[in-house]
């Protein structure tokens, strides 16, 4: 299948909140530059392969997931994202959105696989968060279908999270805590997928049914599921600081962040990308947080 956008198309870019680095077993860039995304979907697994060609996307799909992986890949590469209405309040935010007038929030249309890696992330360190994900994907999810690179894994199915006893989960290094929201989730998947149709708060709302999924981890699931543009990470540990530094100056904290993201609604999350996207960070003092391994307890 060959997809012409009307707008540039930068894989890296709308792709790469999708991506945790080498840890990322349900996506790879190839030595030719191809892209490769496996998921679950509706009808099943699926790989999607995407190659920028001559002004167009050329995409190839394979498992019992291919047709609706294809049919996403205008909304996965952001072709449903509309940032009309969105006014920079702050100097350094119109430079940002300057610099990358083609940015858009990419949908990949699924949440289980975003919740399995939002939930892993809850309150841990980045390393050992992308580690457990890297470890469930090999261990638990299936081979992604098709000609696809070895490494790339589907993320495991809520049937398989149920399945696993506990010293599985001890050996992919996830605590109790996340645990029992993982298998909250797995319980009652196959209802919160609807928060793609629902979208925003309405779609927030819903996961945040699940004991164990607050407004950071609902936020992350939309972000990357529907593309949410209003969907803030409150609770994050590096957000607030951020925003902070790059607006004001100064650190904050949630109910600041809240304060000076107000005028940037319904799309404070697509203010932050453009900070992102910048390369903008909070500053980098202060001791490291000390991983803790699961493993090893």
């Amino acid at each position: 299948m060959f997809w012409r956008p009307t707008f540039e198309v930068d894989l890296g870019r709308v792709l790469a909140p999708l991506r945790r680095g080498r840890g990322s077993l349900n996506i790879l860039t190839d030595e030719r530059g191809v892209v490769w995304y496996a998921a679950n979907t509706a009808d099943g697994s699926g790989t999607l392969a995407l190659r920028r060609c001559a002004g167009e996307v050329e995409a190839e799909a394979w498992g019992p997931g291919a047709d609706r992986l294809l049919d996403g890949v205008p909304a996965l590469l952001g072709a449903n994202d509309d940032d009309t209405g969105f006014v920079a309040h702050h100097d350094v935010v119109a430079r940002a959105r300057l610099r990358s007038p083609g940015l858009r929030i990419g949908a990949t249309g699924q949440v289980w696989d975003w919740l399995v890696l939002a939930v892993l992330e809850q309150k841990v360190a980045g390393k050992e968060a992308i580690r457990s994900w890297a470890e469930l994907c090999r261990w638990f999810g299936e081979r992604a279908p098709g000609p696809a690179p070895d490494r790339l894994r589907v993320p495991p199915t809520p049937i398989a999270l149920r399945s696993l006893v506990d010293w599985k989960w001890h050996r992919a290094g996830v605590d109790l805590k996340r645990r029992t929201t993982l298998l909250n989730a797995a319980r009652v998947a196959h209802r919160l997928e609807r928060a793609v149709e629902l979208g925003g708060a309405e779609g927030r709302a819903l996961l945040r049914l699940v004991p164990g999924i607050g407004v950071w981890t609902a936020a992350e699931i939309a972000q990357r599921a529907w593309g949410d543009p209003d969907a803030v990470s409150f609770g994050d540990y590096n957000i607030p600081s951020m925003v902070g530094y790059a607006l004001l100056g100064t650190k904050l904290d949630d109910a600041g962040l809240a304060e000076v993201l107000a005028p940037y609604a319904p799309q404070r999350q697509r203010a932050i990308r453009y900070l992102e996207a910048a390369g903008i960070s909070r500053p980098r003092f202060g001791p490291r947080l000390a991983l803790r391994d699961y493993r090893a307890m």
